[in-house]
């Protein structure tokens, strides 16, 4: 029983390299949702249906046609990728970077989701009463949008958070599973239950994983009851 409780280096490694993935893609991914969320909840532009079906792809593609995708992108030899490595000599694929790009793509949508339901939600009469008294769009925005909305947006903040702490197809496809560089505890669950008497090392890092996502899940959702409650207040 005590060894379920004694983290190797390399399992340090795993977790810290998730949480850091985790992390910096919230915080990357945030304001672009918000962005994002406010103009589909707000604009009504020819062709809004086909934005958002392009945008929630990576919640039905395949995990590993969307690491494919950004490896065609991203790679060495991709239009952005070789740009990176030619010119500044930055390799992005099978790296950090990658990771975290992958951790982007796959839950963005979700936070995108989450703000546009949430900025919908704000009672647009509000918005119009400050434009009369001669507030501009972006102190609106600040002033009355944003706060009234955020809620969903903390929400969407946590579910990238805890998408991108589960995140396994694309990273492995596009970041590689390289220890203490791009293997993050999804990965390191991989690699230890392919080992014949690893069953200790892997439920540590279930037992860790499981704990992480719960308490995101627990959080996120109790976000959510304040934005049902205050929609029925």
């Amino acid at each position: 029983m005590s060894e379920l409780f004694k983290y190797t280096a390399s399992e340090w490694s795993a977790i810290q390299l998730s949480l850091s993935v985790a992390l910096i893609c919230s915080v990357i991914t945030l304001p672009l949702a918000i962005g994002i969320g406010w103009f589909l909840a707000r604009k009504k532009v020819y062709g809004k249906s086909i934005i958002e079906g392009v945008l929630h792809l990576p919640l039905v593609l395949p995990p590993i046609t969307t690491g494919y995708l950004l490896l065609f992108v991203f790679g060495n030899r991709g239009f952005i990728g070789s740009f990176f490595y030619e010119k500044l000599g930055i390799q992005i694929a099978f790296s950090f970077y990658a990771a975290v790009i992958a951790a982007i793509f796959v839950s963005f949508p979700l936070v995108t989701r989450s703000v546009r339901l949430s900025i919908e939600l704000v009672d647009q009469k509000l918005e119009e009463a400050a434009r009369t008294l001669g507030a501009s769009n972006m102190r609106v925005f600040f002033t009355i949008t944003l706060p009234l909305a955020l809620p969903g947006v903390i929400s969407g903040f946590i579910l990238s958070f805890a998408r991108s702490l589960g995140e396994f197809g694309a990273t492995i496809s596009f970041a590689g599973n390289i220890e203490g560089k791009t293997q993050t505890l999804p990965l390191a669950i991989f690699s230890e239950m392919q080992v014949p008497g690893q069953e200790a090392a892997t439920m540590r890092l279930v037992f860790v994983s499981v704990v992480l996502s719960l308490f995101a899940m627990i959080a996120a959702e109790f976000l959510n009851k304040r934005i049902i409650k205050r929609k029925t207040a």
